[in-house]
């Protein structure tokens, strides 16, 4: 990709929840300007087009991507259509970003990754929450040594709702556990994941569900979501040998916290050659960084544009939306293949269920 200073025209398919966010902050970036807005609701999109001044809308979805005046497509539709309309778009030569989950399948994550390099265009995913100032204070926290050896992060997202029609509690609300993660663990492939969910309420899809990822160095990563519990949680914690840290998104001023806390064992050879287990933890002080305010999504766009036209690769570009997307695939299948099956295990005198290792999440377009 070549640079190119000019400005960007954004077309915008979808204006439900997000996608009013997303025009307000293309329209305010300097270089930006969204020309053309969609949704299968044509009066939603009217509406959305007035509110923030945008020259055109209707219902047709091609009508943004086949747009001369669109450079970037910005995909905010149900999780099913991002890759026809992605890969439509970039092969009409336009850059995109397109909503989590990045595609349904790790075959349809490949093949756009592999179309967009093709193209010589960027194709990024919107995992908004690496682009938080809480979540780069992890980062560098992480990289800066201070932390020791990492052992585990351990996320929980939970709240009343809101129930999705099109996809289950992992495809809603794991995604932007999994890509703060990975944006932690700077890409690492898992070695095994493992998931258990549950159907209540009536419901068709999973509104429960537990996540378990080991990677290399015997991290784990342990993600809960449910869309059953009676008040909203966003919590991570990240635990290493020498500092732990705690990210609470729900805290309006104090969103991370460091603690200068931890535990030591040691295992000691006595006389009589019996192993005795010494325990010793450490209590230090606890510290509250300065972290940037600035809304992420901002953050993301002026990465973005940058990115375009400079021809640098965004943070979270499709391989990182290809890595989440593998092991949700992953954890579906587990979840698919246990729907009404008996607990097996020990507490049946049944064979325990087989990880999934290595090469079976590994491997890139």
């Amino acid at each position: 990709m070549t640079s190119n200073q000019s400005d960007i025209g954004v077309g915008i398919i979808g204006c439900g929840y997000w996608g009013p966010n997303l025009i307000r902050n293309f329209n305010r970036h300097p270089r930006c300007r969204v020309e053309r807005v969609a949704d299968l609701q044509r009066a939603r999109a009217e509406a959305v087009a007035r509110e923030f001044h945008v020259p055109a809308a209707n219902d047709d979805p091609a009508s943004v991507i086949d747009d001369p005046r669109v450079r970037l497509v910005v995909i905010a539709t149900p999780a099913a259509t991002h890759f026809p309309l992605a890969r439509r778009a970039l092969l009409a030569g336009k850059h995109v970003l397109v909503m989590k989950p990045f595609t349904t399948s790790t075959a349809e994550a490949e093949e756009l990754i592999a179309l967009a390099e093709r193209q010589g265009l960027v194709c990024a995913v919107d995992h908004t929450f690496v682009y938080t100032g809480a979540v780069q204070k992890m980062y560098d926290t992480l990289r800066d040594g201070s932390m020791g050896d990492l052992y585990y992060i351990d996320s929980v997202r939970i709240n009343l709702g809101l129930f999705q029609n099109d996809v289950n509690v992992i495809w809603d609300l794991a995604p932007h556990d999994l890509s703060i993660i990975d944006y932690l663990l700077d890409g690492q492939d898992p070695l095994a994941v493992h998931c258990l969910g549950a159907t209540h309420a009536g419901g068709t899809q999973e509104n429960i569900a537990y996540l378990t990822v080991t990677y290399p160095g015997n991290v784990l990563a342990h993600v809960h979501v449910n869309w059953l519990a009676p008040a909203k949680v966003r919590r991570t914690i990240v635990g290493g040998s020498q500092r732990m840290i705690v990210y609470d998104d729900v805290e309006p001023s104090e969103k991370v916290r460091i603690y200068d806390r931890g535990v030591s064992i040691q295992q000691e050879l006595t006389p009589g050659e019996v192993y005795q287990q010494f325990v010793s933890y450490r209590q230090g002080d606890m510290h509250v960084p300065q972290i940037s305010g600035r809304e992420a999504l901002a953050v993301e766009v002026e990465h973005l544009v940058d990115c375009i036209q400079n021809g640098r690769t965004p943070r979270s570009d499709g391989r990182a939306g290809l890595r989440v997307v593998r092991i949700l695939e992953e954890a579906q299948r587990q979840l698919t293949a246990n729907r009404g099956l008996p607990m097996r295990g020990a507490l049946t005198g049944g064979a325990a269920a087989p990880s999934v290792r290595g090469g079976a999440l590994k491997g890139a377009a």
